[in-house]
């Protein structure tokens, strides 16, 4: 749009990323991480061979872009209330229905689901939230 300028808060775009790391250690560590392991058919074996630094610095790349994102498309004007109301709206509205669409297809358990696309949308919320009143 001509005329329009988006002013983007880099830090908070950094900070809500690293924010989806700490829901996701305390997500898939203590609160689900025995159950997902379970229904992916992980054991603690077979997830010693992974490439740790590929998976968690691909990811952080990937959370940055899902926070800038987020940060711009709740505009310029964004308070608490529509950062929260937006990451809810992305993170169920779109993220975890797709995921539910992948699942179904892919044939993966309602418990995945559930335990994915929750993660999904509850850090979408609290980035949301965050990029919300970090303006």
């Amino acid at each position: 749009m001509e005329g329009m300028e988006l002013h983007i808060n880099y830090l908070a775009v950094f900070v809500a990323a690293l924010l989806s790391f700490v829901v996701g250690g305390i997500w898939y560590g203590p609160l689900f991480g025995k159950a997902r392991m379970n229904e992916m058919g992980f054991t603690e074996e077979s997830l010693k061979n992974a490439n740790i630094a590929k998976i968690y610095g691909t990811s952080f790349v990937l959370a940055l872009v899902i926070s800038f994102n987020l940060a711009a498309f709740l505009g310029d004007k964004a308070d608490l209330t529509w950062g929260l109301t937006a990451g809810a709206l992305a993170g169920i509205g779109w993220v975890a229905a797709s995921i539910g669409t992948i699942y179904l297809f892919g044939r993966k358990s309602l418990k995945l689901f559930f335990i994915d696309a929750g993660y999904q949308a509850v850090t979408y919320i609290l980035m949301g939230g965050l990029l919300g009143v970090w303006r």
